[in-house]
């Protein structure tokens, strides 16, 4: 099975055909989609102008599309390694329960795979870690700064910002939900 870094290499060899390079930019996301794997390849499709069923699209488009994937997964790699550091240190002296331990492929994932955040995936990930790093947590959407967030209908993953669709991961929020405050379509209120 091959590793992020191994496709990365096919998506950039020009003696792959454009098929072979477009499949293995979508394997890339089985490596790491941070909005889920549809919803990040919708929106590498729409930032680069890839048609998302085209099996021919530019080469040049494909590598663009990649090194704004290889951007984001380094802010995000670069996260995880500073968060096991200070989950080791936490143990250490006797916290045993992580702030928030994510789950699944998606790190920000979407409630609707066509409602993203706007900017590319890297900069997004980095007010995210900037949220998650910052002292006291926010009172709304770390990447678009929306206020409002709503509690879907048998959603039990978190509330989802009503500005960019994500779902908002618990701990930037942890103020706002200990006073039963989350925006004025939120399930507490």
């Amino acid at each position: 099975m091959a590793g992020f870094r191994s496709l990365a290499v096919q998506v950039r060899d020009a003696s792959n055909d454009r098929a072979l390079r477009r499949h293995s930019l979508r394997r890339c996301l089985e490596r790491f989609a941070p909005y889920g794997h549809r919803a990040t390849w919708w929106h590498l499709c729409d930032r680069h102008g890839i048609g998302p069923e085209d099996r021919g699209c530019d080469p040049l488009r494909l590598v663009a599309a990649l090194e704004e994937l290889e951007d984001a997964r380094g802010v995000w790699l670069a996260y995880e390694r500073q968060f096991a550091e200070r989950r080791r240190r936490e143990k250490h002296v006797g916290v045993r329960t992580p702030e928030w331990a994510w789950s699944g492929a998606a790190v920000v994932p979407c409630a609707d795979p066509g409602v993203r955040p706007e900017g590319a995936l890297g900069e997004v990930l980095r007010r995210l870690v900037r949220a998650l790093e910052a002292e006291v947590p926010g009172t709304g959407c770390p990447v678009c700064g929306e206020a409002e967030l709503r509690w879907p209908a048998g959603a039990g993953r978190g509330p989802v910002c009503g500005g960019c669709g994500i779902v908002v991961p618990p701990p930037v929020l942890a103020g706002a939900l200990d006073d039963g405050v989350v925006g004025v379509a939120g399930r507490a209120a």
